[in-house]
């Protein structure tokens, strides 16, 4: 009996003294796993002429330098003038030239995968960063002109989103360069004449309009791109559609055609 007793008190000891004992245990594990964030230090590291260069990372980058400059710097093509994207209030020789060769180098690969033609382009004025200076132009001419990854797309347009596109260019007041479209604004910026390819516009038609991809998401506000059909991705960059046609033209020589009049009176 007294074995008895004694074993039954070591029992209840134990059990009164292993609650509180697991308790501690398992919060002091918790208390151990958790991280608090206390103090956060910061150091300004200028970036200057006073940071000397590493000459393993130097050589062995500099390869790859001077291929790339190599191949930016090599003449491609010869401009008989300069041509700045601010010399017109409606139109200039370089906004129609950048359109017009949009429609000459993406419409062959347009039409050899849908059977369609290239309707009409239109481009925005803003995306022109630089102008083609007189004399030998390069591959780095091209990346002045058009610093941007814009690539060509073509869209549907019905009559009504043709309208839109056509008071867009008359209301912006900006040279928005457009190819094979023809307008005349008279003195308050109204549409007194629009053609397309030199005939009326038919607005009971769908035309193919082609673009850049920044301006079908509605950059610039040409909200209207976005309500087409048919959206056609070329992956051509614009940027190359330059670079080729200065590869394939020997001498560049532009000019603007009237293709966007505005009335004095």
């Amino acid at each position: 009996m007294i074995y008895y007793w004694t074993l039954q008190l070591n029992y209840m000891s134990f059990k009164h003294l292993f609650i509180p004992l697991v308790f501690l245990v398992l919060f002091s594990c918790k208390h151990e796993k958790e991280v608090f964030l206390h103090k956060i230090e910061g150091q300004r590291i200028v970036i200057d002429h006073s940071l000397t260069e590493d000459p393993n990372i130097e050589g062995f980058i500099k390869p790859f330098r001077d291929h790339i400059n190599n191949d930016l710097d090599s003449v491609i093509a010869y401009s008989v003038g300069d041509y700045s994207p601010k010399t017109l209030e409606y139109e200039t020789a370089i906004g129609n030239f950048l359109a017009d060769i949009t429609h000459e180098l993406s419409n062959p690969i347009y039409k050899q995968r849908t059977g369609k033609d290239i309707d009409l382009v239109i481009l925005n004025h803003g995306g022109i960063r630089a102008g083609i200076p007189k004399g030998n132009i390069t591959a780095r001419t091209a990346y002045q002109i058009m610093p941007f990854e814009n690539s060509v797309v073509i869209v549907d347009l019905k009559g009504e989103q043709i309208k839109e596109l056509i008071q867009y260019l008359s209301k912006a007041k900006r040279a928005n360069p457009f190819s094979r479209l023809g307008l005349k604004l008279d003195k308050d910026n109204n549409v007194i004449e629009a053609l397309l390819n030199g005939k009326p516009i038919d607005y009971n038609k769908t035309y193919s309009v082609a673009s850049i991809d920044y301006l079908y998401n509605g950059g610039s506000g040409m909200v209207f791109l976005k309500k087409g059909d048919n959206f056609h991705a070329l992956d051509y960059k614009l940027r190359n559609v330059i670079i080729d046609y200065f590869k394939k033209t020997d001498t560049i020589n532009l000019s603007t055609d009237n293709r966007f009049i505005k009335m004095q009176n």
